[in-house]
């Protein structure tokens, strides 16, 4: 039986805009080769960090790191949905979560994802974006993976809240030992407030001795990848 096609039969690094509140904001689009003209794909929202703010995509679609970019993302077998957030914004500011969900949402249309397999990986300033989202949007994600990230709040009890927005979507997140730039007390502390949620499977891995660039380990570790897209939303 032939398998019916998708919206949008393009593969490789896509450009697309999105207008939000009467402002336009460009996002890019990573669709596999392999998954060209499928449809119930996965799909793979990627938040970045800090250093990546601007206009225009932060990824570039040309040259070596073109070449580095496909190596990466090709083997992750995932649409791979990615916004960016304008410079002087943050993820957890409302315009920018706004922004993020409506790429989502017309990313999951134009490439016929799968609703229940629809996930969240954020570092650093993206993963604290990624737990907000998270608990924004309990169930829309089948799993979120937060590095080096924490809680956006600023005072109070800044993880118990968010904790039991997100509820029982499934958690991975990671955090460097030695991380100076974002201390793994913030990872640990979100940890610790999910583990008292009920039904929540989430999972932790500090990485001892090494620092902020601990998304490196993450993307090397074997079982990440095929966790995460064994999840399914409920």
């Amino acid at each position: 039986m032939p398998t019916a096609k998708s919206k949008n039969v393009g593969s490789g690094l896509l450009t697309r805009r999105v207008r939000v509140g009467g402002v336009e904001y460009g996002y890019q689009v990573f669709v596999p080769n392999t998954l060209a003209g499928k449809t119930d794909v996965p799909l793979i929202v990627f938040l970045h960090g800090i250093g990546q703010r601007g206009e225009g995509g932060f990824i570039p679609n040309k040259g070596a790191g073109a070449v580095f970019v496909r190596h990466f993302l090709e083997p992750l077998s995932a649409v791979v949905v990615i916004p960016q957030c304008v410079r002087t914004k943050y993820w957890h500011d409302p315009e920018m979560v706004e922004m993020v969900m409506q790429t989502l949402e017309r990313s999951a249309a134009e490439f016929s994802a799968d609703p229940k397999r629809i996930y969240l990986i954020g570092v650093s300033m993206g993963g604290y974006g990624a737990w907000q989202l998270a608990a924004e949007y309990p169930g829309k994600f089948a799993a979120a993976v937060p590095i080096c990230g924490g809680s956006p709040r600023t005072s109070g009890d800044r993880w118990t809240p968010l904790a039991d927005k997100i509820g029982s979507t499934p958690i991975w997140a990671f955090h460097g030992s030695d991380d100076r730039v974002v201390p793994p007390s913030e990872s640990r502390n979100m940890v610790e407030a999910l583990r008292k949620v009920e039904g929540n499977r989430v999972r932790y891995t500090e990485i001892p001795g090494v620092g902020h660039n601990v998304w490196l380990n993450a993307a090397a570790d074997p079982e990440l990848l095929p966790w995460l897209l064994a999840q399914r939303a409920e």
